[in-house]
């Protein structure tokens, strides 16, 4: 079920996002009085058509899934001769430039509007997020060093608010990349407004492959550790824990949340511990011994210590919604920062400031996609606008067959005043399907490594 969960959530996204690519391209192209002969949704060979409308456009589906097209009426690609006047003015190449710069620019421009859209209904409706609190900050890590400490609740980052952990590691992310210190506010409980500065440099480039945050020294803030329900085969009941039971600590090191009880847990197969808790207000001390149990997935050859209790996980949560007007603006802020963040890391990949690891591709993407879909609807319109900023940021890199090629030359006929030399672009053309196909070829051989480790 796990693997057709996936397969439909990867489908299901990106054949929408595909489909509104190329419906930019389709009505821009009607709009401007262009023919079209073929919509096509997917590469290479027609498997299905049907024609409709009065130019009796085909509407395609095609055997290579990965991608999609709109094909114009088009004097570099059928011979038009014997074509009537009426006819030949449909042509694409005989209009003006910026018709088609328009038409090109429509795709990309269709992927971030649906992200608005997308980004604009989930905080009309609400999101459910962690907050900014901050859980155990690691002791002489750079988030300790620069003064930050367990139940602070962050504000603001360089003078921009943020409420949730996602909005605080995107601005910490944000000040990493344009190597610029990140200047706090917290709000501290009995000491009101409070501000720390993380230095230029608390992280690198390469710190943002992995858990940003956790090199940072911050963690999200979770409940005190309190039992909930209790197994009667388990360790926990023989020992005669409670559902109720605040684990305070165990064999004297005290516990921050129930992460901390777990790991202390999982760490000590078989071996008899001593757990201070509170229960009814009142401290007491019992002996637990965990059992030894094989573990699950990637820890299925190594030995851990489970007491079959239910321990308090959730983290600090909050309800992020806004009304319309602000949710347009803030999905629009959100778009915009996104597209540049990806352009900066891309930039980055390209000076070798951030590893090449960081080029995803279609296995990646239907993991995250079967992943947030298991999470719920929320989690993956949330997916599905992020991969839409995507598509549209890489349709306008500047290179021969993707559109943002296609605007090169528009831009530069523009100055110019006259079209790029036909033999140009054939060899551009075929640079740039050579530098696609490296792209791919990089982007499957990271997945893969990623899959295998």
């Amino acid at each position: 079920m796990t693997l057709i969960t996936t397969l439909l959530a990867f489908i299901v996204a990106l054949g929408s996002l595909i489909t509104l690519h190329e419906l930019g391209h389709y009505l821009v192209a009607r709009w401007c009085g262009v023919k079209v002969l073929r919509f096509s949704i997917g590469m290479g060979k027609v498997v299905y058509s049907r024609r409709f409308g009065k130019d009796q456009t085909e509407w395609a589906i095609s055997a290579l899934p990965l991608g999609g097209y709109v094909k114009m009426l088009d004097s570099r690609e059928q011979d038009l001769s014997g074509l009537p006047a009426a006819e030949l003015r449909r042509e694409f190449t005989r209009q003006s430039v910026w018709r088609r710069i328009a038409i090109v620019a429509a795709g990309p421009l269709a992927n971030f509007l649906v992200a608005i859209v997308l980004y604009a209904g989930l905080f009309m409706h609400g999101i459910e997020e962690p907050s900014s609190k901050l859980g155990p900050v690691a002791a002489q890590s750079a988030a300790w060093t620069a003064g930050l400490r367990s139940g602070d609740t962050v504000t603001a980052v360089n003078g921009k608010a943020v409420a949730s952990w996602s909005e605080l590691r995107w601005e910490l992310i944000q000040a990493t990349i344009d190597k610029r210190a990140a200047r706090i506010e917290v709000q501290r409980p009995e000491r009101g407004l409070q501000e720390a500065t993380l230095p230029a440099g608390s992280l690198n480039e390469s710190d943002l492959e992995g858990d940003a945050m956790g090199k940072l020294g911050l963690v999200l803030a979770r409940p005190a550790p309190v039992l909930g329900k209790i197994l009667p085969d388990g360790a926990a009941a023989r020992a005669g824990l409670l559902p109720g039971d605040l684990i305070l600590a165990i064999d004297g090191q005290a516990m921050a949340d129930g992460i901390a009880v777990i790991e202390t847990l999982r760490a000590a197969p078989g071996k008899t511990l001593e757990v201070l808790l509170r229960r009814h207000g009142q401290d007491l001390t019992l002996a637990v011994t965990p059992d030894s149990e094989k573990g699950t997935g990637a820890e299925a050859a190594v030995t851990v210590g489970k007491i079959k209790a239910e321990v308090a996980l959730t983290p600090d949560m909050i309800v992020m919604a806004s009304g319309p007007f602000a949710a347009v603006a803030k999905a629009s802020g959100k778009v915009w920062d996104t597209s540049v963040m990806s352009v900066k890391m891309l930039g980055k990949m390209i000076t070798g400031q951030v590893s090449l690891k960081n080029v995803t591709g279609p296995i990646t993407i239907a993991d995250y996609a079967g992943q947030t879909a298991r999470i719920g609807l929320m989690s993956y319109l949330s997916f599905i606008a992020f991969i839409s900023i995507s598509l549209g940021v890489m349709n306008l890199l500047p290179i021969p067959v993707l559109d943002g090629g296609h605007l090169l030359y528009y831009s530069l006929e523009v100055l110019t005043g006259r079209p790029l030399p036909e033999r140009v672009a054939d060899i551009a053309q075929r640079l740039g399907i050579g530098l696609l196909l490296t792209l791919m070829v990089l982007a499957v051989f990271n997945d893969v490594l990623r899959l295998l480790n």
